[in-house]
Formats: C-alpha cells, sequence, structure tokens
C-alpha cells in the first residue's frame, strides 16, 4: 500500500502547482489516512513537493511511524495549530492551502497568528476529496466485500422481527453482528423504525416494541478495512394492505430506474430524476424528502450527491448509494438503499440482497 500512498500524494502535490500553492495542509482524518496510512485522530499532514510532514502529539508519534512510510513525523509543541503556524513559518512557505469547511475559525486564527505575515492562508477546497471519489481496484473489492457483509448483517436481523422485541433490541443485535463478523463497527448509528416512527427518514431505535400490521425500516452500514457500506431495506409485519403495496411497488419501481440510469457521464440530477419521475407517476413525490443518494467510501457520506439539479457527472469509480423512500406521517415510511459502483459500461450493484417487499 506504500506506493498507492505515495502515488496519491504525487497527485496532490500536483494540484498544488497548479494552483501555485507550496503547501497543503490537510486536517481531516479521512483525508490524511487517505495519504498517508495513518489511523491516529489528532495531528495536521503537511504535504508539499519537497515532501511530507505529519505534525502530531505524543500519543501518535510511534504510531505514525509505524502506520505511515515515507512521512516526516514531527512532534507538535503546545496547541496543534499554534506548532503548525511556527512550522510554516520556520520552513519559510508563502503559500498554504487549506480547505476552510474543515477549520474552526479558532483554528484558523491560531494558525495566521503563529504563521507570520509572510505566510498566506489560501482556500483550495476538496482537493483530497476530489481524488477519493474514483475508488481504485482495491478499494472497490474492500467496497464489495463491505455491502455483502452489511448485507447479511440485515439478513440475520430479519430472524428478530417479531411483535414485542424493541426496535433498540434489534439495533443492538445488529451491531454486535457487524464485529462478530469481522467489521470494525457500524458506518452510523444503524436506524431501526417501526409503525409511524417509519415516516422519519433518520430515526433513532427507541424502546418502542414491533407490533403486527406495521411496517419496519432497517438502514445499517458497516466499516470494513476503513470502508462503508450502507444499505436499507423496508419489511412488513404481517400482511401488508393494497395500499402499502402499491406505494412499495413504486419505490421498488425508482430504485430499479435510478439504477438502471447510473453510467460514466450521466449527471447526479438525471440519476435523481429517474427515482422521481417514477414516484411522480404514482403520485408519491411529494412523499420523497431526500435526495436519491450520495457517495460512500472511506465516509459514509462522501461527493458526489446524487440530487436535483446536480450537474456533476458520474465518473467510472464513483460508488454511490440509491435510496428513493416514501413517507406518510401518521403511517409509515418505505426505503430501499442499494450501493452502486460506477464502472466504464454501465454500474454494478454492491448489496446483494433482494429488493422484493419482505413479509414476516
Amino acid at each position: 500500500m506504500s506506493e498507492t500512498y505515495t502515488k496519491r500524494r504525487r497527485n496532490v502535490v500536483r494540484e498544488l502547482h497548479r494552483r501555485q500553492l507550496d503547501c497543503l495542509l490537510v486536517t481531516h482524518p479521512a483525508n490524511w489516512y487517505y495519504l498517508t496510512g495513518f489511523t491516529g485522530d489528532s495531528g495536521a499532514l503537511a504535504i508539499a513537493s519537497r515532501g511530507t510532514t505529519l505534525i502530531t502529539d505524543g500519543r501518535f508519534t510511534i504510531q505514525a511511524k509505524e502506520e505511515a512510510p515515507g512521512v516526516h513525523v514531527e512532534l507538535q509543541k503546545g496547541a496543534l495549530y499554534s506548532s503548525v503556524g511556527e512550522w510554516l513559518k520556520k520552513r519559510n512557505i508563502r503559500r498554504v492551502g487549506y480547505d476552510p469547511e474543515q477549520w474552526t475559525v479558532g483554528q484558523f486564527k491560531a494558525l495566521r497568528a503563529s504563521s507570520g505575515a509572510k505566510c498566506r492562508a489560501i482556500e483550495a477546497r476538496a482537493v483530497v476529496e476530489s481524488q477519493r471519489t474514483s475508488k481504485d481496484v482495491q478499494e472497490l473489492a474492500v467496497m464489495r466485500k463491505a455491502a455483502i457483509l452489511a448485507g447479511e448483517v440485515l439478513e440475520g436481523a430479519l430472524k428478530l422481527l417479531r411483535p414485542g422485541i424493541t426496535e433498540i433490541e434489534i439495533a443492538a443485535q445488529i451491531e454486535y453482528q457487524m464485529t462478530k463478523r469481522g467489521a470494525t463497527g457500524p458506518s452510523f448509528e444503524t436506524i431501526v423504525a417501526s409503525g409511524k416512527r417509519s415516516a422519519l427518514p433518520h430515526a433513532r431505535p427507541t424502546s418502542k416494541c414491533l407490533r403486527k400490521n406495521e411496517l419496519v425500516v432497517l438502514d445499517l452500514g458497516v466499516i470494513l478495512g476503513h470502508y462503508c457500506s450502507d444499505i436499507t431495506r423496508t419489511v412488513h409485519l404481517g400482511r401488508p394492505s393494497n395500499r402499502i403495496r402499491g406505494w412499495y411497488r413504486a419505490v421498488q419501481e425508482a430504485s430499479q430506474a435510478a439504477t438502471a440510469a447510473v453510467q460514466a457521464g450521466v449527471t447526479c440530477g438525471e440519476v435523481d430524476a429517474a427515482a422521481r419521475g417514477i414516484l411522480q407517476k404514482y403520485g408519491l413525490a411529494d412523499y420523497f424528502v431526500h435526495s436519491t443518494g450520495h457517495g460512500l467510501g472511506l465516509e459514509v457520506h462522501e461527493a458526489p450527491r446524487v440530487a436535483r439539479g446536480q450537474a456533476i457527472r458520474l465518473e467510472a469509480g464513483n460508488v454511490i448509494t440509491i435510496e428513493p423512500g416514501v413517507y406518510v406521517e401518521g403511517v409509515g415510511g418505505i426505503r430501499i438503499e442499494d450501493d452502486v459502483a460506477v464502472g466504464v459500461r454501465g454500474s454494478e450493484v454492491l448489496t446483494r440482497i433482494t429488493r422484493d417487499l419482505i413479509e414476516l
């Protein structure tokens, strides 16, 4: 992997030259892991054409030297951002790039105060994230395994669903099974929402007991080899009404249409429109209250955003979710979510569990 990290840093350096920057400060843990392999959660990575330096505290210096070969590790002296500023000043760096979306005002002020008048901080948004959107063969292999594992955990959870069990009991068992099967942990807090609560897209599990003749939404993801998966299925306890069957059919068709639209060169807005068009046909578009999907990788929410009007075009190597839904207040909600990898020709659905309505 060390060669992979070196190649990624070289790509950053080329981008620095293009932007006429002397150095880029990387302060987001997912980004410095992507560029070095360092898994610590405190520090700042300084990338320049003459080398890469990781400034971190004594808790992580030994770990950093072991995990990030080819990177100079420097012990921070005092507060992190003041120490980074002193490092920039000592090396006479004049133009340093930073991502304003990942900095607080206090951090920026500390850097400015310690880096000296000659050092100018320049906004450099998403330099690393733009690389991360396109997964290589190794990354895709890990993400495929993560998606399959999430599906296996979900299938196991279906055996737990019965009237009387609580949402939080199910969620606890799901997250236990993730780690038991080899995952580092959940990629987000597991969602188990039943009955009227299933109409809340991001409902947290509660002590509510499942009841017969109601919908249950299960939304979960695992972290495997640092990469995330994300899957949702909707279950009905008992025999569903014709209305519920109709809603499910609409969401299933919307999922199929959006997935079929996924290919290199298509805009994210076009994929979103494919899902919304189906729900519009069924008169349910107003009950679809979120975007159709999002990028997936080292974080569970990454670029690109698959939403209405998004002009960004999909590229081979992107991994996105497709997750249309219908949410009716006072009744319940239905969502189907899959992980989809964009290929040179067409796409690959990484999640392998059935998308048909599951009746228990």
